[in-house]
């Protein structure tokens, strides 16, 4: 009995790895079965061929299990960002073969006064309807500009999107579902699966304290832009939480836990998504103690265009545009330096239509001779909080980099 549990364990990581390859190459593997435990498809070796699902091949590849991948900055310059331009961040092996009309979305957990399901044609059904243009950044990018360098993906700028997602409102469905007073936390499940294809494993399981979850902003989405949510995103449902960090907004969900304490999932321990309690010197050993949850996101922006590396003729004026962001309530202010920061002027600063969507910032930029020049931009948000010029403080994991961004641009 034991051997033929062993030979079903086998067989169910041997089929998830070839549905999990197929997902990466974009199609099929054919005579996959043939393939042994040690080969695995030069294919996947080609980080330069993108073809991801629903996605541009302009997409920067930073890992192929999982898929992790950035947009280039000059490609984040439109007001929402498209959806096959939008980063990925996965943690697992995005669920294949999706049903949306059978999907369930489960509540349970020690401060839920009951367990309840619904489907997705019940979320739409019994609770208003809300679209809400929101910022999700992942918690590392601007990553590898940290030195020394910290491990994980080498995000540089564009682990970052800001979209019009379509949903109900979180706080609406646990009204519903009825709230202990004894409640801290939630945390969520999807059906993304581990990378050893483990089924008793979850790749991710985060979550956000109860207050966050009752924002008016948090939401469960089941379209982006219009469209359905791209399988990379969380199709067919996922959670989305402005201002905090991307990997709190669950993929692919199919159960939230009211909690009575601080949840305790899958890379909400250790050092994952957590930052030194207190400073620490560059490179500095950190006990898992000593680290905090990382919450709220730090104030940034992002210059949008021109793409670095732009010439300009000598008397025209340089069209500077970009995005600003912060979890505060809005961007007060934007400003751009072409003398490596000593002096600083003004953009215009273009107004939301809720919180935690970015705003755009434009300028018309004099660069009054010949030659090298680079264009900084920082952003300062309704609490007062500007960008640093430099790299915030060091981290192990490489979080919360809001350094200002710089492009280089030529007169000639």
């Amino acid at each position: 009995m034991k051997e033929k549990n062993n030979e079903s364990r086998r067989q169910f990581v041997k089929n998830s790895t070839l549905s999990s390859m197929a997902i990466l190459l974009g199609s099929p593997v054919v005579f996959g079965a043939h393939l042994t435990s040690d080969i695995r498809p030069i294919g996947l070796s080609i980080t330069d061929w993108n073809e991801l699902p629903g996605k541009s091949n302009d997409l920067k590849v930073l890992n192929d299990r999982p898929i992790n991948a950035e947009t280039p900055a000059h490609l984040l310059n439109d007001a929402l960002t498209p959806n096959d331009l939008f980063f990925v961040r996965n943690n697992g092996i995005p669920p294949k073969n999706v049903n949306a009309q059978s999907w369930t979305l489960t509540f349970e957990g020690e401060s839920a006064k009951r367990k309840i399901s619904y489907t997705i044609a019940e979320l739409k059904s019994r609770f208003k309807t809300h679209t809400l243009n929101l910022t999700l950044e992942c918690g590392g990018n601007g990553r590898s500009e940290y030195n020394p360098p910290a491990k994980g993906n080498q995000w540089t700028t564009g682990a970052i999107g800001c979209a019009a997602w379509t949903g109900v409102l979180l706080k609406d469905v646990l009204a519903d579902v009825g709230i202990k007073s004894d409640a801290v936390y939630i945390g969520y499940y999807g059906e993304d699966s581990h990378l050893s294809g483990d089924p008793d494993k979850n790749s991710i399981s985060r979550g956000v304290p109860i207050a966050k979850a009752l924002e008016s902003e948090s939401m469960i989405a089941w379209s982006m832009n219009g469209q359905e949510l791209p399988i990379l995103n969380g199709y067919p449902l996922r959670l989305v939480f402005g201002g905090y960090p991307a990997s709190c907004s669950g993929k692919w969900l199919s159960k939230i836990v009211i909690r009575n304490r601080v949840h305790d999932g899958q890379k909400m321990e250790g050092k994952s998504y957590r930052i030194p309690c207190d400073p620490v010197a560059p490179g500095a050993k950190v006990a898992d103690e000593d680290m905090c949850i990382i919450e709220r996101m730090p104030v940034k922006s992002l210059i949008t265009y021109p793409k670095s590396g732009a010439m300009i003729k000598k008397g025209k004026k340089l069209p500077l545009q970009g995005q600003a962001w912060t979890s505060a309530d809005s961007i007060t202010k934007v400003e751009y330096s072409i003398d490596f920061g000593v002096t600083w002027t003004a953009c215009q600063v273009s107004s939301v239509s809720n919180k935690y969507q970015w705003h755009r910032f434009v300028a018309e930029v004099d660069l009054p001779q010949k030659g090298y020049y680079e264009v900084w931009a920082r952003a300062t948000d309704s609490d007062d909080i500007r960008q640093p010029i430099i790299l915030p403080g060091w981290n192990p994991k490489g979080y919360l980099n809001n350094a200002c961004h710089r492009i280089a641009v030529k007169v000639v």
